[in-house]
């Protein structure tokens, strides 16, 4: 293949493909025709000698080579986007980008007031879409640029992500004003000899059953649910108990008819961190949002 004459916008029609593994999505992100997109493709076929992606039921999928070529090719993309941007200066108030987060509804509450009163301010112009964070780190979604930014609990990291400390917290017990049970206090057999509402992201075990596990013991768990609003509303009106971010339980008391308590057990704390590429450090915009969104954080 002569380099000389490829056509250098092939390989972004190839990047788009690759990251929504369909015509017409990639289509609309270039603002080209479907045709067009149809095209570029048969081209990049040829010029490789690839099918690059195949129809497997009604989606399509990359072939070996196109994964082996999907992170260089990205890559190269956003170095050259950053070298001819490179003297430029990111004016937050003219900016129009719209960035994706992912973040669990407990952290967007906590974070999203403050942030977005300085996004309104200093950045009307920027835009912030919200997805739903499950408790693995959503890796690949960073990696295809369908995600910006994830805040959250994560454990280890793979080593091309970089991570920002964004808040601690504790947990605290969550039950309804005059409960027969718990007045004020809870000891560790009456919490075990309760039926217990638990909030799961996705996860096996959260920190309180680990510890419980740790020790031999082990509560009922009568219900789950992903949803924390729908959490409180269902302690507040039945004599389940809950376990909640401190931050939240004293959220929820202040609106609803519940009492914060503490635990009869420490489970220490947990810690909440930024999470984005580390090859975009570099990329001013983004880096503007990190440090508002570090500068949202909750004391």
């Amino acid at each position: 293949m002569n380099m000389t004459t490829f056509d250098l916008n092939l390989l972004r029609v190839l990047d788009a493909l690759l990251r929504e593994r369909n015509v017409s999505r990639a289509a609309e992100r270039l603002s080209l025709s479907q045709p067009a997109v149809s095209n570029a493709l048969n081209r990049l076929r040829e010029l490789l000698d690839d099918p690059l992606l195949v129809r497997v039921g009604r989606a399509m999928q990359p072939t070996p080579r196109a994964l082996e070529l999907e992170a260089p090719i990205r890559d190269a993309l956003q170095r050259i986007g950053q070298s001819l941007a490179g003297g430029d200066t990111f004016d937050p108030a003219r900016s129009r980008q719209r960035f994706t987060l992912a973040l669990t509804d407990y952290v967007e509450a906590l974070c999203m007031p403050h942030l977005l009163e300085s996004l309104g301010s200093a950045a009307p112009g920027m835009g912030l879409s919200i997805q739903h964070l499950t408790p693995t780190l959503p890796a690949d979604a960073l990696d295809k640029g369908n995600l910006d930014l994830v805040l959250g609990r994560f454990e280890e990291l793979p080593a091309r992500f970089q991570r920002r400390p964004w808040a601690s917290e504790t947990l605290r017990l969550l039950a309804r004003r005059g409960h027969p049970q718990v007045d004020g206090g809870i000891d560790l057999p009456t919490f075990l000899g309760q039926r217990h509402l638990w909030v799961s992201g996705g996860q096996t075990k959260g920190m309180v059953d680990q510890w419980l596990a740790s020790q031999g013991l082990k509560r009922q768990i009568a219900y789950t649910t992903p949803n924390y609003l729908q959490a409180a509303h269902l302690v507040a009106t039945t004599d389940l108990l809950t376990v909640l971010p401190t931050r939240l339980a004293a959220y929820f008391a202040r609106l609803l008819p519940l009492q914060v308590l503490e635990l009869p057990f420490d489970v220490g704390q947990f810690h909440l961190e930024l999470v984005y590429l580390a090859q975009r450090e570099r990329d001013t915009a983004l880096q503007w949002l990190v440090e508002r969104i570090v500068e949202s954080a909750p004391e």
